[in-house]
């Protein structure tokens, strides 16, 4: 090979890694497609899809429970416990449900990429849609659970005391706590893209990082605090106020505000100028 046709090689494969993608370009083009399409689903496609995944998410909360129950009180015995969170997220992840909290990334950056009245429209549907059906899904899990004559009195006592370590939280820790929640659950969506074959471990860790954190889930804390409603054991005022708002602000800026326009901006950034 002559040196003009080393020149002419590198010349090539220097032409290549200008026009191909950045991995983190790949990552967000895959993300903001699945967007794309989320958004232009039908409203009782999105509905029913949120509810079922508002049962399915409620296997995290009665697999912690039942560890807890017949578990020793230790250390050593909260960190298997805390493996038990993660088993409503691989429900969803598998049978690609639509969880509230996955959709604060996936449906903004369409948004961020092509920002018009329109989208925004689409986005807010989408979210109100999902989080409500979501909401549905895990109050009627909840109740079922609580008032049919399911568990044994270890595990009722289990569920219970789950929910009250929730409630333990203040506003302030909720709210700070959902933030992390928020990101943790973002940074999880980002990663699946180029996880391929390792999916299942990505949600098993990422989930299991805000069970060990005792981090704040709107979606999965809801089954948790209306099982302590519908035993008596709390009111709707304080599920509401106390809980829904400020971990639901929380983990729509950890997810949304941050992550999502952090990864946005580092993509704009790394466009070429022409």
């Amino acid at each position: 090979m002559t040196p003009q046709d080393d020149l002419h090689t590198l010349g090539q494969d220097a032409k290549r890694v200008r026009e191909s993608p950045a991995e983190a370009a790949g990552v967000h083009k895959a993300i903001r497609e699945g967007g794309e399409k989320e958004l232009s689903r039908t409203a009782p496609a999105l509905f029913w899809s949120a509810v079922a995944a508002g049962f399915s998410i409620s296997f995290s909360m009665v697999t912690m429970g039942l560890l807890r129950a017949h578990l020793p009180d230790s250390e050593v015995a909260f960190l298997v416990e805390a493996f038990g969170y993660t088993v409503g997220f691989l429900v969803i992840g598998l049978a690609k449900q639509q969880l509230f909290t996955e959709n604060t990334l996936t449906a903004v950056l369409p948004i961020m990429t092509s920002p018009s009245l329109t989208n925004l429209g689409k986005m807010l549907r989408l979210w109100a849609v999902v989080y409500v059906g979501n909401l549905v899904g895990v109050t009627i899990f909840a109740y079922a659970v609580q008032a049919l004559p399911i568990l044994e009195p270890t595990a009722h006592e289990a569920f219970v005391s789950l929910g009250e370590d929730v409630m333990l939280n203040t506003r302030g820790e909720m709210f700070a706590k959902g933030i992390v929640a928020g990101w943790i659950i973002a940074t999880m969506v980002w990663l699946m893209p180029a996880a391929d074959q390792a999916k299942i471990w990505v949600i098993i860790i990422m989930t299991y990082l805000v069970a060990l954190g005792e981090f704040t889930h709107i979606i999965v804390g809801s089954t948790e605090v209306l099982f302590l409603v519908f035993d008596g054991k709390a009111a709707w005022s304080e599920y509401l106020f106390h809980f829904m708002l400020p971990v639901l602000a929380g983990n729509v800026i950890g997810g949304t505000f941050i992550f999502a326009l952090i990864s946005h901006a580092q993509i704009r950034s790394d466009r070429p100028r022409r």
